[in-house]
């Protein structure tokens, strides 16, 4: 999609990404067979049906509702592929369809840079953070991060009179923490911008978290990690930036420390070691200077790794839908198909189908969960 959606078109790509077992792949998936949000919400019901799971679609007055209020709060829903759209977001396979955004846009089109880590942060992590968040801000770099308590806290903080972008878990009505909803505020009024794929009155639970760590990683050229445990969600959030072809740094620390053994195994396994904000700078700024967008390594995340029971919108799981009924041209189909992945193009030439074709039978393989998609274009069955 390129340019602009119409009032209608924006209402139907609301629905559609928020009716039932519908994700950011699955949405795509459906655009890329029928054309448009509103033929895929016509056969939406038919298709569901057919991979035995019926499911219904968002009416079109709680569409507007939705939008109606999230307007009146100063929010805009911005869709891939339209000018406003952060690119380097737009470069990975699972973006959100609709980015629901408040504040600043301009945040958003300057080069990014994520810092994240421990809730339960040190002094000397903190002290750290905001020493890094003001250099990186005054060297013309937006810092993104996920309003979490600690070192997120502080990295927006440290941001602040240069702009910063906050990712919410939840709705823009449902701020998580709530007590970290007054330095929202300052951040939309001091030129920052807060941005979220969930419903307005979402409430965040455990899952939507990591879903929100890839959208961190993904507006940004390079994610920083000051302190993280061992099995920190931080090291969720740089396993997701290495996956999209992001940059990832760490800031070394005391091997005494548990928060320190996250990071310093991050530095062993090959991320750049930061201990200084000049480490970042000298080498993302080539990069933010030539516009180039850092591109998805091999494989993304795979879409059980941060949709996992999410509502409305969910992309179907592997191996939980009935079988869809087969046809001889969807039993070639599987004949070809294997664990490991192959390109669509490569699968219709064996076939002897045209894409067209091959795209349909495969989209409802997926809805019945007996297909795996990965990067560029190309799919498997589950091993």
């Amino acid at each position: 999609m390129t340019g602009r959606l119409s009032d209608e078109q924006r209402i139907a790509w609301l629905r559609l990404i928020r009716s039932e077992h519908i994700g950011p792949r699955t949405f795509y998936a459906l655009l890329d067979r029928f054309g448009s949000a509103s033929a895929a919400l016509e056969a939406w019901p038919h298709l569901s049906r057919r991979a035995g799971r019926a499911a219904t679609v968002m009416g079109h007055a709680e569409a507007e509702r939705e939008l109606l209020a999230a307007a009146r709060l100063g929010i805009q829903f911005v869709a891939r592929g339209e000018p406003d759209y952060p690119r380097a977001l737009a470069a990975i396979e699972s973006a959100p369809p609709l980015l629901a955004v408040r504040g600043n846009l301009e945040a958003l089109r300057r080069p990014t840079v994520a810092i994240i880590g421990s809730r339960n942060a040190s002094a000397a992590g903190l002290a750290f953070t905001e020493r890094l968040a003001r250099a990186l801000g005054a060297a013309g770099f937006t810092v993104v991060s996920g309003l979490a308590r600690g070192i997120d806290t502080r990295a927006h903080k440290g941001a602040l009179v240069t702009g910063t972008a906050a990712v919410l878990a939840g709705g823009h009505a449902r701020i998580y923490p709530a007590e970290n909803e007054p330095l929202l505020e300052r951040i939309v009024e001091e030129g920052g911008v807060a941005v979220s794929e969930m419903p307005l009155w979402w409430e965040p639970r455990s899952q939507d978290f990591p879903r929100r760590n890839r959208i961190v990683s993904g507006l940004s050229l390079g994610v920083v990690v000051v302190e993280a445990a061992r099995k920190s969600g931080s090291l969720i959030t740089a396993r997701f930036a290495l996956e999209q072809g992001r940059e990832v740094f760490a800031v070394p620390g005391s091997p005494l420390d548990p928060r320190a053994e996250g990071t310093n195994d991050l530095i062993r396994q090959g991320a750049t070691l930061c201990a200084a904000p000049e480490h970042v700078i000298e080498a993302l700024t080539p990069l933010a200077a030539s516009g180039r967008v850092p591109v998805p390594a091999a494989r993304e995340p795979s879409s059980a790794s941060y949709t996992e029971d999410w509502e409305p919108g969910e992309d179907w799981p592997v191996g939980e839908a009935a079988d869809a009924p087969a046809r001889d041209e969807e039993r070639g189909i599987l004949r070809l198909l294997g664990p490991a992945p192959v390109s669509l193009d490569e699968l219709a030439r064996e076939a002897g189908l045209p894409i067209s074709a091959v795209q349909g039978i495969l989209l409802e393989l997926e809805l019945a969960g007996r297909l795996i998609r990965h990067p560029n274009n190309a799919v498997s069955l589950p091993a």
